[in-house]
Order: structure tokens, then C-alpha cells, then sequence
């Protein structure tokens, strides 16, 4: 029994084959709706899974114990302006924070500006970076050569900096920085070390392309201002993450004088809550790219039931012959489907290879070298089941609809 449905099986997959050989150029072009649609879908999603694992790569190499403290939101006659613009959160907060708060390790205040930075006959537009002494304990990153501002250089408000790595490379390319003068907005800052590079980060451009000052310096000497923007904080550790931020929002309520049950004039989230909803932003961002991508598989399904269709009229007579000498309804209607499901497979495996190959040459493009793309086996999995679908759901019509020709008819058929 198994033997004669295997060589039945057999049989209807050579009839299908040779079917779709007599006419290659037309069962190419049917195809190849569900090859753009299959490598489209690949190609998609890989765009979308590269820029969520870049941005969990970001979020994990900062640390799973860091907070951000912002200002609340300022609202002037209905206008909300959204988190940060108010200019509430000064200086003493951030040192108020890092002494009386026990789950707290380091605080590291900030105050940014982007400027045009000058040395010799060079010169590059880059982000000013006011902070701490503690920055780089905070954010997890080493300076690679010379040294950080210390604490005293932050009380003193010292024209001192700190380059990020494409920083360097642009104005002082192989020479050694250290003990340079660079000027920003025509003031001299002396150049003290230099950043581990850390490289692009997936949506958010060049984590290297800053100067780090300290942010006494940029409040006072670059931006004439009285308060810091933020303040960046690391828990003693990732399970004191709650405690720290509930110490924090107490301790500011208490230092802004905000009355029980009023609005909080400062906002405290934390790293995982934010790695947490950009995770659930690109997911979304994947699956809108892979359903639009989704929308060509569709297109190319119509196009192969269109072709069956055809298919089916051209081999009226051939369809009545069979029956004649035997074939059931359900032979004819297995035929025409497997015809169906052969196109689509294999239009689904080129598309495998035309999105993987896709992927990959997206990345290697210099004009698109930024954008990581991850092929995962999810997506050639479903793109792959799902053509196996559109061959059968979109084939079933046609064949269906020879199985139920009457023989004597078909047989009349010119």
C-alpha cells in the first residue's frame, strides 16, 4: 500500500514537472512572483532583526543597572513639549543623588551641545558631551589612551576634553592627541585621552563622533546656562535597580518640594524598561516591513492561479482523455494542484537565496554599511511554508475546477 501510494506520488510529481517544462519562460515569469515576494519577505525582516539585536547589542554593552534621570515636561497653555524641556533638575540634585542614595554607585550629570571642534588646519562638527568624572564607569567604557577628567577638574570648570574615536581620527588622524589644544566655539580645551571605539550603533549613528567635557565646563563656559539636561546613574548593582530608582524619585520629590499626589517635575526610567520598549519598536517595525513585503507573495499566488487557469483550457482534451481510460477526480485535481505547489516551491527556493543574497550585499554596500541584517531561520522557514501555502491555496481553484470537467465534453473540446 505504501509502495503503490509512493510510486503514485512519484508519478504525479514527473507528469508535473513535465507539464511545467513544456512551457519553461511561463512557469519562470509565474514564479517569479513568488520569488520577489519570498526574497522580499527574507530581506525585510532581516533589516528588522539586525536593528533589534543592534539595539539589544547597545542597551547590553551600557549595562542592565542604569538609569537615566531627565526633567519633567514643561506645559505652557495646553502646549506639552515633552520630557526635558523643563529646568528643573540642577547640579546639586545629581551630587544630592550620588551621596544619599545607598543603592547608587556612581552619578554622572549632563549637559550637551554639538559644535564645530578645530585643530590646526582641521576642523569636524561633532556632539559635546558635558559630564561627569564617573562617565566612563557609568556608560561601561575605557579610555583607550591617556586619562579621564578627575573630580577637581570637574569643581574647577576646566578646559579640558576627552575625544571619542572618529573625533580623533578626523582632526588629528595618526598623530597623538594627547596634550593637544582643540578649540570648540573658539575656546581652547586641552586634550587628555581618548575613548575605547565602540563603532555604529543600529538607528543611532556613530557612538565615537563626541567630545566628552566636563559638564561644569559646558554649562558655564559653552552653554551660559544654570542647570544640567540629565543625569545618568549605576545601581550598586542590577537587583538593586528598583531600590535605587525609588530612592531617587523620593529623594528629588523631597528637594523640589513636591506635595503628595502633585505631578513629579523629573522623570527616572531605567535601562531595561527603555531596552525593553525599543525592542518592542523594532519588533513592530518587522513585522510592518515583512507584511508589506508579505503583499508581493499574494500578488504572486494570483499570478499562478491565473496561469492554472490557462493551464487547465489549453488541456481541456487531455483532461478527458484521462478520465476516459480511468483517472478519478481526485488524480486530476492532485495533478494540477502538484503543478501549482512545484511552481511555488520552487520559486520559494530561489527566493530564499535572492533575499539571503540580498541581505547579505545590503550590508556590504558602503552607502549602507551601517545597517546590520540578520537572516534567522524563522524567517526562511515561514517565508518558505508560507509559498508551500499560496501554491496550494492559490492552486486549488483551478484544479479543482478540472477535476470537474465531464469527460464526454472535454473530449469534444477544440
Amino acid at each position: 500500500m505504501i509502495k503503490r501510494t509512493i510510486r503514485h506520488a512519484t508519478r504525479t510529481l514527473r507528469i508535473a514537472l513535465r507539464a511545467l517544462g513544456r512551457n519553461k519562460m511561463r512557469s519562470f515569469l509565474t514564479g517569479l512572483g513568488i520569488i520577489i515576494g519570498v526574497g522580499a519577505v527574507i530581506a525585510m525582516t532581516s533589516i528588522g532583526e539586525g536593528a533589534k539585536r543592534g539595539i539589544e547589542a547597545r542597551f547590553a554593552s551600557m549595562g542592565t543597572d542604569l538609569l537615566f534621570v531627565r526633567p519633567g515636561s514643561a506645559n505652557q497653555k495646553g502646549v506639552n513639549s515633552g520630557w526635558g524641556s523643563r529646568t528643573t533638575l540642577k547640579e546639586g540634585d545629581a551630587l544630592a543623588i550620588a551621596e544619599q542614595c545607598p543603592a547608587v554607585m556612581f552619578v554622572s550629570p549632563s549637559v550637551s551641545a554639538r559644535a564645530q571642534a578645530v585643530y590646526s588646519n582641521k576642523n569636524w562638527n561633532t556632539s559635546i558631551a558635558g559630564t561627569g568624572a564617573h562617565y566612563p564607569e557609568v556608560r561601561n567604557w575605557d579610555v583607550e589612551t591617556g586619562a579621564y577628567f578627575d573630580d577637581a577638574l570637574v569643581k574647577s570648570a576646566a578646559k579640558v576634553c576627552v575625544l571619542g574615536a572618529d573625533v580623533k581620527t578626523n582632526l588629528f588622524e595618526d598623530e597623538d592627541p594627547i596634550g593637544k589644544v582643540v578649540r570648540i566655539k573658539k575656546i581652547p580645551f586641552k586634550v587628555l585621552g581618548v575613548l575605547k571605539k565602540r563603532g555604529e550603533s543600529a538607528g543611532f549613528g556613530s557612538r565615537d563622533d563626541q567630545i566628552c567635557i566636563p559638564y561644569t565646563t559646558a554649562m558655564r563656559r559653552l552653554q551660559g546656562i544654570d542647570y544640567i539636561q540629565s543625569a545618568d546613574v549605576r545601581a550598586v548593582s542590577s537587583d538593586k535597580m528598583a531600590e535605587a530608582q525609588s530612592q531617587i524619585e523620593e529623594l528629588l520629590r523631597v528637594r523640589h518640594r513636591i506635595a503628595p499626589g502633585a505631578e513629579d517635575d523629573f522623570q527616572v526610567g531605567n535601562m531595561s524598561e527603555i531596552a525593553e520598549s525599543a525592542a518592542q519598536s523594532t519588533q513592530m517595525m518587522t513585522v510592518l516591513l515583512g507584511s508589506i513585503a508579505g503583499i508581493s507573495l499574494l500578488v504572486g499566488g494570483i499570478g499562478i492561479m491565473n496561469i492554472m487557469l490557462v493551464s487547465v483550457t489549453e488541456r481541456i482534451r487531455e483532461i478527458g482523455l484521462r478520465m476516459a481510460i480511468g483517472a478519478r477526480e481526485k488524480d486530476i485535481l492532485l495533478q494540477f494542484l502538484t503543478e501549482a505547489v512545484v511552481l511555488s516551491l520552487l520559486g520559494g527556493l530561489i527566493g530564499i537565496a535572492f533575499g539571503v543574497g540580498a541581505s547579505k550585499l545590503l550590508h556590504n554596500i558602503k552607502m549602507f554599511s551601517s545597517i546590520t541584517t540578520v537572516v534567522s531561520a524563522d524567517s526562511v522557514m515561514l517565508a518558505f511554508f508560507f509559498a508551500a501555502a499560496i501554491g496550494i491555496f492559490f492552486g486549488f481553484y483551478p484544479a479543482r475546477k478540472a477535476s470537474r470537467l465531464d469527460p464526454i465534453e472535454a473530449l469534444r473540446y477544440e
